[in-house]
């Protein structure tokens, strides 16, 4: 790690200009198309037909079909352990994982696979501190990210885990870590117990994850002495998305990425500031993952950080994606939406929304249309496609155009369930 301890940036990636970022992104991703077709069944068969070479941009990119969670597991089951999609056997992989689903996940050797350096250097983790790692060190890749991309910075690690609170104090009482990784929910437990039995906690920074953290709690973490509380974004698949820093101003994209915010259910990518589904296309070597959607919701926001950092920001994790609900029996999914406002290019906009009481289920379709202008005949062409689409009836509303929240959902569920 050659980085200036000083310098707010771990290298000079961070804050080159856009243009470079993008141009660079976009000259990779042929060779990465290339490779995982070349050395990875999996994608062969997905990507069958398609030329490498001509998915330099993100709009050819977008033509490419959108990986699911679900996909994964089907994949996995039928070729386990990996689907067909890593280009090196297992035996060359660093570690091994098992997430819940089961999902499995390898770990590709080599220096910070997971990416998650550039997160604990926002959060003001340097060379020499010691770091107190509290994700799960058991089956799921959490805690190894974090650990990788510490002895990437040069830190020492407590290999603590979850629980143990005592223990934890213990051990933080004789180490006297600068700085925590891991729930904040858990960072709370372990600040209270340590008030409780005297013991003066020396943690400076934060790195926190996997659960949300409301600015009441970020504030109260701020009065307890620690000086800087960030948050970061990742799947267990992917590794680190995004961080936060100390701008507080969103998250920054990681530099080995390409994102893309899709209408949920679809691969259509969506303008800025959209809230829609995360997908994103990985340059990890030993398991690429092209346009993989997370099944998370979020937003791009418009410009360049207040802190220098240049990348693309998001607003952090803002719902789930899979919007799939059951009505009369029958699931209607955000896939079956989208379709219906294709075959109708003046709906520019839609929402399902779904009322009533359980076992009397009403449907009704919300659209905007394009300018706002009014077409008699929309309501009963759309009723018939909802009826066609979904085997289901549903009742048809033209609204205001701009009057559909930008909230990511396509599909709201407003049953009453007590």
């Amino acid at each position: 790690m050659t980085a200036d301890p000083a310098s707010p940036f771990l290298d000079a990636l961070e804050t080159r200009p856009a243009e470079a970022r993008e141009g660079a992104l976009m000259a990779r991703l042929p060779d990465l198309i290339a490779h995982a077709v070349a050395q990875a069944p999996g994608w062969r068969n997905r990507l069958a037909g398609v030329d490498p070479q001509a998915i330099s941009s993100r709009r050819a990119l977008a033509q490419l079909p959108v990986l699911r969670k679900s996909d994964l597991k089907a994949l996995q089951d039928e070729d386990p352990p990996f689907g067909g999609l890593t280009t090196v056997p297992p035996g060359r992989m660093s570690r091994l994982f098992m997430s819940p689903g089961p999902i499995f996940e390898p770990e590709a050797a080599g220096d910070d696979p997971w990416r998650a350096a550039r997160g604990l250097w926002a959060a003001g983790v340097r060379p020499g501190q010691v770091l107190q790692n509290c994700f799960g060190y058991h089956l799921t890749p959490g805690a190894w990210m974090v650990d990788a991309a510490a002895r990437r910075i040069g830190c020492a690690v407590i290999p603590a885990g979850i629980g143990q609170t005592e223990q934890q104090i213990d051990l933080m009482r004789r180490y006297r870590p600068d700085a925590y990784v891991g729930t904040p929910s858990f960072l709370r437990i372990i600040i209270e117990k340590a008030r409780e039995l005297g013991v003066e906690l020396t943690l400076k920074n934060a790195l926190l994850g996997a659960e949300a953290l409301p600015p009441s709690l970020r504030q109260w973490f701020l009065e307890q002495g620690l000086t800087r509380v960030l948050q970061s974004y990742g799947t267990a698949d992917v590794g680190s998305i995004a961080y936060e820093s100390t701008a507080m101003d969103g998250m920054i994209l990681d530099e080995d990425l390409i994102l893309e915010i899709v209408r949920p259910g679809t691969g259509e990518p969506l303008p800025d500031g959209e809230i829609g589904e995360v997908v994103v296309t990985s340059f990890n070597r030993s398991y690429p993952l092209i346009r993989f959607s997370t099944g998370d919701l979020s937003a791009v926001m418009a410009g360049p950080s207040p802190c220098g950092r240049t990348n693309v920001r998001i607003k952090g994790w803002l719902g789930r994606a899979d919007q799939t609900t059951k009505v009369r029996g029958m699931f209607v999914h955000p896939g079956q939406v989208a379709e219906i406002v294709k075959r109708h290019p003046s709906v520019k906009r839609a929402r399902l929304v779904i009322t009533g009481e359980m076992a009397n289920d009403q449907m009704t379709l919300r659209v905007e249309t394009a300018g706002g202008e009014r077409d008699d005949a929309l309501p009963r062409a759309l009723a018939d496609t909802i009826r066609d689409v979904t085997k289901l009836r549903g009742e048809v509303e033209v609204v205001a155009s701009g009057s559909l929240p930008n909230d990511g959902k396509v599909i709201e569920d407003a049953r009453k369930y007590d």
